[in-house]
């Protein structure tokens, strides 16, 4: 009997020592994400080598856009090329309106990529064949047609590699 009560507090305490826990994951899992890089209210993209606005939304934006105004981040198609156009963000000028395209591909990756995220319509500089422009829905990623006077949120970027 003493041997068999010896034998199983050894097998329980081996269980104990390597059976689990909190198991930190192999570093390979974290090359994956490598990639990736948020930064001082930015988000740099190393795949596309874009880098994003991520500034946080005020009340007055998210009111502008849920009542078709403009103000800083929300606002009709020339009010958002106007703001990415003049905006002074992060120690860059070159800020620029995304592509459908760019905001769709940043938008498809799984997780989400931004500290400061809207579930909402944003502007793109995609215009459409019949005299609107796509605005982006980052929760499904696709794009959408939308009148010019119509207002969206904004959301810039630049090329990180200049």
């Amino acid at each position: 009997m003493n041997k068999v009560t010896v034998g199983l507090g050894f097998v329980l305490t081996a269980t104990l020592l390597f059976g689990g826990g909190n198991h930190v994951p192999a570093a390979a899992n974290v090359a994956q994400i490598g990639n990736l890089c948020k930064a001082e209210g930015v988000y740099v993209d190393r795949e596309t080598d874009l880098m994003w606005q991520d500034a946080a939304y005020s009340d007055a934006e998210d009111g502008a856009q849920a009542k078709n105004r403009s103000a800083g981040k929300a606002g009709t198609l020339m009010h958002a090329m106007r703001y990415c156009n003049r905006l002074s963000y992060a120690g860059f000028t070159d800020w620029r309106l995304p592509t459908a395209d760019e905001l769709m591909e940043i938008h498809h990756r799984p997780g989400e990529h931004f500290e400061n995220f809207r579930d909402k319509d944003f502007w793109s500089s995609t215009p459409t064949t019949d005299g609107k422009y796509y605005v982006v829905y980052p929760a499904d990623a696709y794009k959408y047609k939308r009148n010019k006077s119509q207002s969206n949120f904004i959301r810039c970027v630049r090329c990180a590699a200049k």
